[in-house]
């Protein structure tokens, strides 16, 4: 039985019409600030006053990259750099009162101080850092003065699971935002369990392959 046409003037023909001209929905993410499709693989922007990271199309990206503009969003870059002469201890982690083995800190600069996270099952937990303690760190280590503020960060962590040397490594602040995310999502059980255990190997592996030794004859803005 065929259905009843439809007046042209009725709601129900104005809503098909609508619905029929309609763009097609385009599968994958979309850049937060354009709204244009982007690959899985992308760059960020970290919103200042939120700490939010915005995903983001490369023509977006670049209106942000300029790290000394007075604006509200701020490019994350890609460098990886590491600090093959770390002077760091075990008396120094116990000053900075962080409970794993593993941190990062990077620089607020809208409330112009180091802040400190570290990862567990329960996403990034901020600790109280004494500014004394990580001036004393950065006195033994001028070179950690080259991470960019809001989104660089350094991310200290031992090499052993008890007992060990200490490694640090200038990384993008989306990679930390990505060790948070990896850990909270195969953490299992009180230690982490095997496969959280593998998932942050990996991740260091990475880290560790991404990074050129830091250089102090090399300026600020770069590598």
């Amino acid at each position: 039985m065929n259905a009843a046409p439809v007046p042209n003037g009725s709601p129900l023909a104005t809503l098909r019409r609508i619905s029929g001209s309609r763009p097609t929905v385009v599968p994958g993410e979309r850049c937060d600030m354009c709204a244009t499709p982007i690959q899985e693989e992308h760059q960020h922007v970290v919103n200042l006053d939120s700490r939010s990271l915005m995903c983001t199309c490369r023509a977006c990206y670049l209106l942000f990259t300029d790290q000394q503009a007075r604006l509200r969003y701020r490019a994350v870059p890609d460098r990886y750099l590491s600090f093959p002469g770390f002077v760091f201890t075990r008396a120094d982690w116990d000053d900075l009162q962080i409970p794993v083995g593993l941190v990062f800190l990077f620089r607020n600069s809208v409330q112009d101080r180091v802040v400190a996270f570290y990862p567990g099952p329960a996403g990034a937990t901020e600790s109280e850092l004494e500014l004394a303690s990580w001036d004393r760190i950065v006195a033994a280590n001028p070179l950690l003065e080259k991470v960019l503020p809001d989104v660089e960060a350094l991310l200290i962590h031992r090499t052993e699971r008890e007992h060990g040397d200490f490694v640090c490594h200038l990384v993008p602040i989306d990679a930390c935002y990505e060790l948070v995310g990896t850990m909270r999502s195969t953490w299992r059980g009180f230690d982490g369990g095997q496969e959280a255990r593998a998932a942050t190997d990996a991740f260091f592996a990475r880290v560790e392959k991404l990074s050129r030794p830091a250089k102090p004859v090399e300026s600020r803005d770069t590598p």
